[in-house]
């Protein structure tokens, strides 16, 4: 009787244990859905900056149109004043009107999503007017890769060029003796990778059109940030500081960088946060640098310039944590 008490008492510990951890597992899958699911279902222009310019009467009539959560029209003198709002990427794009004409200027590169909603809307005003639509792409992809199908892929070595060589310098240079090591080849590894990643998407594939330098120089502090930031969690936590940082990158980081559509394709919550993790401020830096020289790259060098003083002031702590555990104590004399 007793062993079979013995008996019962860790199988029904076994059975608890397994319950908790398939119940925690799906619990884990649903929050995926939900993180990858919500912003794509809710997905659509939202606070979406676009100018408008023609006679007064037509602009008020399409400012009360385009009134509401997805537009935030602003009202320009000329045509030449609202090209230049696009191109300084003051405003998504913009819709001028004329008597029998209706132009809408874009900027695929900037977002295609929102370059495609803008000439909808002004196909849509142009056939309420009856009057012609023509649309000019102020700045498009490049023409060997006019669908930006090689920037859109650019998120995963980013990433991926954070990750991989976290763990891998982690589990080569060990302890407190290897901080430094592992600290000096994650910046030296994006250095390196992010020159090579942006000479292959200029040179290779001829998806980027901007200053090269300008543009690798972006794509290394991007992947600085990530390493960084997951060699300090690992130097101070462990592993388990690193798995958390590597889960808040692929299931909040990744779906929320609004990389291939731009920010203001995501509800606004969604975008904001997407924006201040360094996927989506890397996207917006390759953005700006690789088809705006550089115009409105300020907030996400700073974003990811922070998350790399966060990931060294981690390893700071982490290595006068481990100085003061190699110090011997003195003898007791008692």
């Amino acid at each position: 009787m007793d062993q079979q008490a013995d008996t019962a008492g860790p199988a029904t510990g076994q059975g608890r244990k397994l319950t908790v951890v398939v119940v925690g597992l799906a619990a884990v899958v649903v929050a995926m859905l939900c993180v990858f699911a919500l912003p794509a279902i809710n997905s659509g222009p939202h606070g979406l900056p676009a100018g408008v310019t023609g006679p007064q009467q037509s602009t008020t009539a399409v400012s009360e149109a385009l009134r509401g959560d997805a537009w935030d029209v602003t009202v320009y003198d000329d045509e030449a004043g609202l090209k230049a709002a696009v191109q300084d990427r003051e405003v998504m794009g913009g819709i001028a009107l004329a008597p029998g004409r209706v132009t809408a200027y874009t900027a695929t590169a900037g977002g295609p999503q929102a370059a495609a909603a803008l000439s909808s809307a002004a196909t849509a005003i142009a056939g309420q007017q009856q009057a012609d639509v023509t649309v000019t792409d102020l700045k498009p992809f490049t023409e060997d890769d006019p669908k930006g199908a090689g920037f859109a892929s650019a998120t995963l070595p980013i990433i991926f060029g954070g990750m991989f060589p976290a763990v891998i310098l982690s589990r080569l240079f060990t302890g407190h003796s290897g901080l430094r090591l592992r600290l000096t080849g994650g910046i030296a590894f994006a250095l390196v990778a992010g020159f090579a990643v942006t000479a292959f998407l200029q040179y290779g594939t001829g998806s980027l059109d901007g200053d090269y330098l300008l543009t690798s120089l972006g794509m290394s502090l991007g992947m600085a940030a990530l390493v960084t930031t997951l060699l300090g969690l690992e130097s101070l936590i462990g592993m388990a500081g690193f798995g958390l940082g590597a889960v808040v990158i692929m299931l909040l980081g990744n779906p929320l960088s609004g990389f291939a559509s731009g920010p203001h394709w995501l509800p606004d919550g969604w975008a904001t946060l997407g924006q201040l993790l360094p996927p989506g401020a890397a996207g917006s830096l390759l953005r700006a640098n690789a088809f705006f020289d550089g115009t409105g790259a300020g907030a996400a060098v700073l974003t990811l310039a922070g998350w790399v003083v966060f990931g060294l002031a981690l390893m700071l702590v982490a290595d006068r944590r481990g100085a003061r555990a190699a110090v011997p104590r003195p003898a007791s004399t008692g």
